[in-house]
């Protein structure tokens, strides 16, 4: 059983906010990440030395490839799921005395499912983008920016081509949130209910790093496998998840479903510990601005009572 509070509804778009302030900080890790994950074969290949190749071959700038499409992923993605879950699980305890991780988990899953087609555009242009680097030159797309790599693919490829692995991407969107919010208010519960911390920052630190491990672990095998179809071409032959999962269990073993774990982690735990702490801070301040706002009004109904009386 898990304890959720019945708390003031805050606006659906500050996950989506908070999220985008992480991604600024954690971009490169993220572009070291896909890079990993893409690489084909036996190598192997560490966090550091493919970021130290990355500034040597490209520029150091390069490590920032595709911000534009990580902020449109985050604005969309991040914004639907966490927006979606908050409604969801406040939904669930107006109704249910006191909500189950099962409860959970069906909030988190549908709202993960939302969040994740609302992203997959910005998704599938992120990891090219970041992807781009690593190819021949002349197999590289060369997008300016999000919405130039929008209006290309749409155009050289199809619509169709901006929901390319939207179905491992739904798959990923529902662990990614199923692990990392409810285990975010699992640990966050545990931690305010046996520990003599209170609700502040040391508890929203450890439980974001906590549920940034779980979700790390979780989400990396669907990861790899979403990041080599969407990074696929358009001559590419279609691709289901199942047979790239055969494959690369035959070709690379069951530790290619792990690769990039580092980076990822060194990803996923700093953005998850900025996503939520941020994500608390827009909460803290909403609230104290809307108290100081019904003050406001009690004070300006107060005095025109008073002077209606007079």
């Amino acid at each position: 059983m898990t304890t959720v509070a019945k708390k003031r509804s805050t606006p659906f778009y500050f996950g989506g906010a908070a999220s985008c302030v992480a991604a600024v900080v954690v971009h490169p890790f993220d572009l070291t990440k896909v890079r990993l994950q893409n690489m084909k074969g036996q190598a192997h290949h560490g966090m550091i030395s493919t970021m130290l190749g990355i500034a040597k071959k490209e520029g150091f700038l390069r490590l920032y490839a595709g911000l534009s499409a990580s902020l449109l992923r985050q604005a969309t993605y991040s914004t639907v799921r966490f927006g979606a879950y908050d409604k969801l699980k406040q939904n669930m305890a107006s109704r249910v005395e006191q909500p189950t991780v099962w409860h959970l988990l069906a909030c988190s899953s549908t709202a993960g499912a939302m969040g994740g087609f609302c992203g997959n555009p910005g998704d599938v242009l992120n990891v090219r983008m970041q992807n781009d680097g690593q190819l021949p030159p002349a197999q590289r797309r060369n997008y300016r920016n999000a919405f130039d790599g929008l209006v290309r693919m749409s155009r050289e490829e199809g619509v169709k081509s901006l929901f390319r692995g939207v179905g491992p991407n739904l798959n990923r969107a529902i662990l990614m949130t199923s692990s990392q919010c409810v285990s975010y208010d699992m640990f966050k519960d545990l931690l305010l209910n046996y520990t003599p911390l209170s609700d502040g920052l040391a508890v929203h630190f450890t439980s974001s790093v906590l549920a940034g491990l779980v979700a790390t672990t979780v989400c990396s095998p669907v990861d790899v496998i979403k990041t080599r179809i969407m990074t696929a071409g358009a001559g590419d032959r279609q691709m289901s998840s199942l047979s790239i999962m055969t494959h690369m269990y035959k070709s690379e073993g069951i530790a290619s479903f792990f690769k990039g774990w580092t980076p990822a982690f060194v990803r996923l735990g700093p953005q998850t510990i900025i996503t939520f702490v941020v994500l608390e801070q827009f909460k803290k301040w909403h609230a104290a601005w809307y108290d100081d706002n019904r003050q406001q009004r009690l004070a300006a109904a107060t005095a025109g009572a008073a002077a209606t009386k007079l």
